[in-house]
């Protein structure tokens, strides 16, 4: 009998990646992963030198992205076919083999493979090898702590409706705000409104090559990528602010 092994991959820089996730991919003769169509892949480029020779590949190529909106019953519908497919496939193959699944930052964390294993967990085998998150990277490159004390941490969606981001910035202490890109000029508004945006950061492609840390207030609107993150740290109790307060 086979499996699947859904390795990991991190924030982006290998070094972070688990010794368990390295060891597997290094191990692996099938290798499967997400990327879009006519491109190599965040997840294989993370990944790059470390195959093992004559390993298969099975680029997993989105149907759609950003072409149409991601709620619009046309989108759901190509998603799921390309997510039943692909099942199927990964079944039939791990029936006898075993094949690990590339996924960057945690699997179970907002990643694609979640809608691969609860079409697979009931068929095949499924192991999930943990991996640190990308806004857990983003945050550690700024260079500050994203939580003190008490602090509640909130994630948002970029994709989120105005009123609902503004809500939420304004009830939290700190936030990840992710799934940017064309969404940004909503986030910078909501943060605007909900008197967050001068405390406010994009964090482009954390810890990997390329990697930038700007203000957000500084970033233009259609300066952001798909692999950046806006980040507001929170205060908390901290010693030094109560001792000013006095």
């Amino acid at each position: 009998m086979g499996r699947i092994i859904c390795a990991g991959l991190g924030p982006g820089d290998p070094e972070l990646m688990s010794v368990r996730s390295d060891r597997a991919i290094r191990g692996a003769a099938h290798v499967a992963y997400f990327r879009k169509k006519g491109r190599k892949g965040q997840a294989r480029q993370i990944v790059e030198g470390m195959l093992a020779e004559g390993a298969l590949e099975y680029p997993m190529e989105y149907p759609v992205t950003t072409e149409i909106p991601f709620d619009s019953p046309e989108y759901i519908r190509l998603l799921a076919e390309f997510y039943d497919d692909w099942a199927n496939r990964l079944a039939d193959l791990a029936a006898t083999q075993e094949v690990v699944v590339l996924c960057e930052g945690d699997p179970f964390f907002y990643g694609s493979f979640m809608h691969l294993y609860i079409r697979l967990k009931d068929r095949v085998q499924v192991d999930v090898i943990p991996g640190i998150t990308g806004m857990t990277g983003c945050w550690n490159v700024t260079g500050q702590p994203i939580t003190w004390g008490d602090d509640v941490l909130t994630i948002l969606m970029g994709t989120l409706p105005e009123d609902e981001l503004a809500a939420h910035a304004a009830g939290s202490d700190a936030l990840v705000i992710m799934k940017t890109g064309r969404n940004l000029p909503r986030v910078k508004r909501a943060l605007a409104r909900a008197g967050r945006l001068g405390e406010a950061w994009l964090v482009e492609r954390g810890t990997m090559k390329g990697q930038r840390v700007d203000r957000l207030a500084d970033v233009e609107d259609h300066d952001c990528p798909y692999f950046a993150i806006v980040l507001v740290h929170g205060q908390g109790r901290r010693p030094e602010i109560a001792e000013a307060a006095e």
